[in-house]
């Protein structure tokens, strides 16, 4: 077996996108477009994987990491050109290539896959992936020979009548013999309007070689990136991808026109989705949960059978038998134990919930453990900024927080204790007693009486 290397152009601006962003970056499903055409790569095993940038360099650099390696294009003077730059780490290497585009996030590595597998199978110097349209207007058209090879690419504006009728296209993503690539390269002129190195111009220098030319036909749909109309569109491409999965492994989706599922979520058996939910990357869900509506998880941690409706989680677990819900929001770094109750309008945030715990309704709990089996009454505040710093609130197991109590932090509740209704508690609070801290209660006989009357 030869080895495999890639070739990802992402050096272009992207002007057409009318972004600050740069175009490869842009996200399909929670992913930037080069991160997805990179991973396909990877599932492919790869041997190497040189990305070439230019423009936005030191971001596309940021997202990929070490996992690649680069090559700069300072000036962006076409797709063979861009090639060019990365002959110092390929050029003599004996293998097969690939050269696709950074703004495919369609792509997959089963496509790569039999891509490679077409090109090897039959020996060829380049092979093209393509693709049969109804409507191919705009697209190159691949013109074969009585062989089944690959005559010649023609660009629609150049097209007669007879060949615009041809229904395969160039995608634009190509599988070459490293050697002969690097070598042809080098003949490869820029006499065309725009002035620009193109790689098709190198695949037609092959053919004139004498070289096979081969095509690889995809059913899979692949389009490049190059505005927000196609970038909607693909993400609405790859969400139906998405959620068809999902669905084949035994989640139902109620109505996955309004359902946002990001790459990279696992999500188990028997587990109902409800309509307005979008869950983050790198969320992980058990099984037989009920999620949504309109519920938003960003990489959270959820058990089996826990129900979720109507809130707001990030970067948080939640354990098996929990609910969260009506409109709840969990900030990062919270941990709802196993059967605790969060209610409607709470926020948590960097706290833990022990198992069976309650935290009803109108309540915060900010940097706080709490411990198992406690119930914190509604309008329930963790007074944990002071304004410079942020101190802990601990709540011991099986104690009781009336409503509107304030816990002035740092201050600890203990084990079995009680906090009386509208106290506010300044001072650690002994295991098994009854903290009152309030104003006594004064009435004022006729008062209110006298209050009309005037």
């Amino acid at each position: 077996m030869s080895d495999k290397f890639a070739v990802v152009l992402a050096a272009g601006q992207g002007t057409r996108m009318k972004s600050k962003l740069y175009k490869v970056l842009h996200s399909v499903c929670g992913k930037p477009m080069v991160q997805h055409v990179v991973d396909s790569l990877n599932e492919l095993q790869t041997d190497r994987i040189v990305v070439v940038v230019g423009h936005g360099a030191d971001k596309v650099k940021e997202q990929l990491g070490n996992d690649v390696e680069y090559a700069m294009q300072e000036e962006q003077l076409g797709t063979a050109h861009a090639v060019m730059q990365v002959a110092p780490i390929l050029k003599g290497r004996k293998g097969t290539t690939l050269v696709l585009s950074g703004d495919e996030p369609l792509i997959s590595s089963e496509t790569l896959e039999a891509l490679v597998a077409h090109h090897e199978a039959n020996q060829a110097a380049a092979t093209i992936l393509t693709r049969v349209m109804d409507n191919p207007t705009g697209y190159g058209r691949i013109i074969r020979g009585e062989d089944g090879g690959v005559e010649r690419i023609v660009e629609q504006k150049d097209a007669t009548e007879e060949e615009q009728r041809v229904k395969e296209i160039n995608t634009g993503t190509y599988c070459f013999d490293n050697e002969k690539l690097f070598a042809i390269l080098e003949k490869v002129d820029n006499n065309n309007a725009q002035g620009e190195y193109y790689l098709p111009d190198a695949v037609e220098i092959l053919k004139n070689q004498g070289e096979r030319i081969e095509a690889s036909i995809t059913e899979e749909i692949t389009i490049g990136v190059n505005d927000r109309v196609a970038l909607a569109k693909a993400e609405s491409m790859m969400r139906e991808r998405i959620l068809t999965k999902h669905m084949k492994e035994g989640v139902t989706i109620i109505d996955p026109s309004n359902t946002y599922i990001e790459t990279d979520v696992a999500i188990g058996r028997d587990c109902i989705i409800y309509p307005g939910t979008l869950i983050g990357a790198g969320t992980v869900i058990g099984e037989e949960c009920i999620i949504g509506p309109h519920t938003q998880l960003m990489n959270c941690q959820v058990g089996d059978r826990v129900e979720i409706k109507q809130s707001v989680l990030v970067d948080s677990r939640v354990d098996s038998e929990a609910t969260v819900g009506p409109f709840a929001y969990i900030r990062p770094n919270s941990h709802i134990g196993e059967g605790a109750k969060v209610g409607d309008f709470v926020e948590i945030k960097n706290t833990s919930l022990g198992k069976g715990s309650k935290v009803s309704h109108l309540t915060y709990l900010g940097d706080a453990e709490v411990g198992a089996d406690v119930n914190v009454g509604c309008g329930t505040v963790t007074v944990n900024y002071d304004g410079v710093n942020k101190y802990k609130t601990v709540i011991k197991d099986r104690s009781f927080v009336g409503c509107n109590a304030n816990l002035v932090a740092p201050v600890t509740v203990g084990e079995g204790a009680y906090v009386a209704a509208g106290s506010t508690v300044t001072d650690d609070v002994p295991d098994g007693a009854l903290a009152i801290a309030r104003e006594r209660q004064t009435n004022k006989e006729g008062y209110a009486k006298n209050i009309r009357e005037k």
